[in-house]
């Protein structure tokens, strides 16, 4: 039996008490007004396996917004579009140790994104979605996970006019950066599509589901494509704790600055959590110290 199939809602308990005590270190994001309202204190979990056994713990009716999470996704999407070749002449693979929305990092780089998991990568990509204008692209984007991954992924208009009430002024100026540079077609439909991807909103089985198609093979997605994202998730997903994180845990992952976690069990499954408290870096507490404690006691690690 495989790591993750050997779970129980017993065990997971007693992990996610350990989580949610460590979780009062971190503290939840105030820049965006509608997301200052999170629960510190909420916790979910969803973790699916191949065989289609699945396991929730928690909070789990609570929805919040993918945001950075969901550059995982759009990276995918073009690379199933539009091929490898084509998307990493737009932006590198390489991590970054400079926070995610650097501009000093992009500036040091000559304007080329170094890769698609910070923000000037994510921007970049925005601008490149299939469709005529934000809307479109957002609308185009969404069908194309829920009908793939079976999740139900619905954009939060609120959570959207509190983004755009407190538009990141570090974004602004990354967009003008790379819009100088030649890297965008169009300022404002890459902020704006931006910005709505990263307000598709779901629970945490919503998440788990689309990690499960990183995960195991499927009909729907080239092998290769899974194995890219994997990569870059494992290096690049975690800001610039990825590297510790990486040998700590050994798993791809990606966070989002509202909480969402996923990480992804190579031909296992995938786990979801949802925690609103962040570390200084912008990656969820909880989620982090639950994935940690599931992963050594189960060996999912994808060095051992």
């Amino acid at each position: 039996m495989k790591g993750l199939e050997k779970l129980t809602t017993k065990k997971l308990s007693a992990w996610v008490q350990l989580a949610k005590t460590q979780a009062k270190g971190g503290r939840v994001l105030d820049r965006i007004p509608q997301l200052a309202l999170a629960d510190p204190a909420l916790f979910a979990v969803h973790i699916c396996c191949e065989s289609g056994k699945t396991i929730s713990f928690g909070d789990t009716g609570s929805i919040f917004p993918l945001m950075s999470v969901i550059k995982t996704f759009s990276l995918l999407y073009l690379l199933e579009h539009l091929g490898a070749e084509t998307v990493f002449g737009w932006v590198g693979v390489e991590p970054s140790d400079a926070p995610f929305n650097s501009l000093e990092q992009l500036i040091s780089d000559r304007s080329h994104p170094r890769n698609p998991m910070i923000n000037s990568g994510a921007i970049t990509l925005s601008d490149k979605l299939p469709g005529k204008n934000a809307n479109q692209r957002t609308l185009l984007f969404c069908q194309w996970l829920n009908q793939l991954a079976g999740c139900q992924l619905s954009l939060d208009e609120v959570m959207l006019a509190s983004v755009r009430l407190t538009r990141s002024k570090a974004n602004e100026a990354i967009a003008n950066y790379l819009a100088q540079a030649g890297h965008l077609e169009n300022i404002q439909t890459a902020l704006d599509t931006y910005e709505q991807i990263c307000c598709l909103s779901g629970r945490v089985e919503d998440l788990a589901v689309l990690g499960k198609l990183l995960a195991c093979e499927n009909s729907y997605l080239s092998a290769q494509n899974r194995q890219i994202v994997n990569a870059v998730m494992l290096t690049c997903g975690l800001y610039e704790a990825s590297a510790k994180f990486a040998v700590r845990i050994g798993l791809p992952m990606k966070s989002g600055i509202a909480g969402g976690l996923v990480a992804i069990v190579p031909g296992e499954g995938a786990i979801a959590c949802y925690s609103p408290a962040l570390d200084r870096v912008g990656n969820p507490v909880a989620g982090l110290v639950f994935v940690e404690a599931l992963a050594q006691e189960l060996q999912l690690s994808i060095f051992g």
